[in-house]
């Protein structure tokens, strides 16, 4: 088996050995129990990752590969999202060629597509009244529509910026909402993953921005397909989850506990909308098949493997998340280099990322251990580590 030295919190060095086990499918069907997407990264072009010097520059062709392989297990994507470093990177315009590219891609397979709009074509601050914010808002949805893809409506810095209170945020949803020609995913991310939207929802606790989202979803209940939940915080979605109308899906966020959100309760259980099946798809497609034929306990067995690197690559500062995993797309040969737009391959120390390589091996996730264990030489080499 491929052994490797990798540093450790003591400041020492210490021999690993890779256990090589990859029990997972290279395709699936679809889940006929759940409706899941993956929440999927970007590949820069590595001669044009940077920041604030012009549009974002993506190698295209490993980008829309990548989206094929979760395709291929039989999951959703869900485009242009955080994952993808929207507000770290990003940029609209660019954006906006992703999901028509990835929406056409999932036209020719016959598959669908969920993507992110929200009001990034405003400069920060830019935003002076509640109608600019619904103006922007109503442009990023008419192109992922034309696009043929879902609309995923994600929460917005700059409504967060102007609102006064809930009924500010009612205003704006429902001006948007009332556009869409098909119900859309609402998208509560919590302050963790962005510190930006802190008191979104127009409350700064949980009783009652919790109430502000649900009157939300009850008054506009006709374009609500569901909300994706973010907020690190297994109780909250349940309990946000037992108080949605009759219809309406949570599509949990939770990249700390999804295998209990999924599987759910006597109450009911979460879809998914996760940046770890990013990295996670393969055992998300084993597992799901064990949860469609009824066996929940197989399905815990086969997913839960995955918590622990979950839990590592979501971990505080929560968003630097993306670092994790387009670290971990590049060990499994998605991708040529370890370069991430603005530089963000800098976000994570290489102690956190030896450690995502151990847990990764561990939960099954390194598709060609010798590989892996080559690319993390190269990133320790960088640190001064041989």
């Amino acid at each position: 088996m491929s052994c490797i030295s990798l540093p450790t919190a003591a400041g020492t060095v210490e021999k690993y050995r890779l256990t090589g086990t990859c029990p997972y499918p290279a395709s699936a069907p679809p889940s006929s129990s759940r409706a899941v997407f993956a929440a999927v990264h970007v590949v820069a072009e590595p001669l044009s990752a940077r920041a604030g010097e012009g549009p974002a520059g993506l190698d295209w062709e490993a980008t829309l590969a990548f989206r094929h392989h979760l395709w291929d297990l039989g999951l959703g994507v869900a485009e242009a999202m955080d994952t993808a470093q929207r507000g770290m990177g990003l940029d609209w315009e660019t954006a906006r060629e992703l999901v028509e590219r990835t929406a056409k891609e999932a036209r020719a397979r016959g598959t669908l597509v969920c993507a992110g709009a929200q009001t990034d074509q405003l400069p920060t601050g830019a935003a002076q009244s509640l109608s600019q914010v619904i103006d922007a808002y109503r442009a990023q949805c008419e192109v992922v529509e034309s696009a043929g893809a879902v609309v995923v409506l994600m929460a917005s810095r700059e409504l967060c910026r102007l609102a006064r209170g809930p009924e500010d945020y009612a205003l704006v949803y429902s001006a948007v909402l009332e556009d869409l020609s098909r119900p859309a995913i609402l998208h509560w991310l919590g302050d963790a993953f962005d510190p930006a939207l802190a008191g979104y929802w127009g409350a700064a606790g949980y009783d009652e921005a919790s109430a502000s989202c649900v009157a939300i979803i009850k008054a506009n209940k006709a374009k609500v397909d569901g909300i994706k939940c973010s907020l690190l915080d297994q109780g909250k979605e349940v309990d946000l989850r037992r108080r949605l109308p009759p219809g309406v899906r949570m599509y949990t966020g939770d990249d700390f506990d999804y295998p209990t959100t999924i599987a759910g309760d006597a109450c009911g259980h979460s879809d998914a909308l996760l940046g770890a099946f990013d990295f996670a798809a393969p055992a998300a497609a084993w597992s799901l098949q064990a949860l469609d034929a009824g066996d929940e306990p197989e399905f815990h067995r086969r997913l839960a493997p995955t918590v622990p690197l979950a839990r590592h690559v979501f971990s505080a500062p929560t968003f630097y998340y993306k670092t994790g995993v387009v670290f971990l797309a590049y060990l499994n040969g998605f991708q040529s280099h370890f370069r991430m737009l603005g530089g963000l391959e800098s976000g994570r120390s290489v102690l956190h990322l030896a450690h995502c390589l151990r847990l990764a091996d561990s939960a099954g996730l390194l598709r060609d251990p010798e590989l892996a264990v080559h690319r993390m030489r190269n990133v320790l080499s960088l640190a001064g580590i041989d």
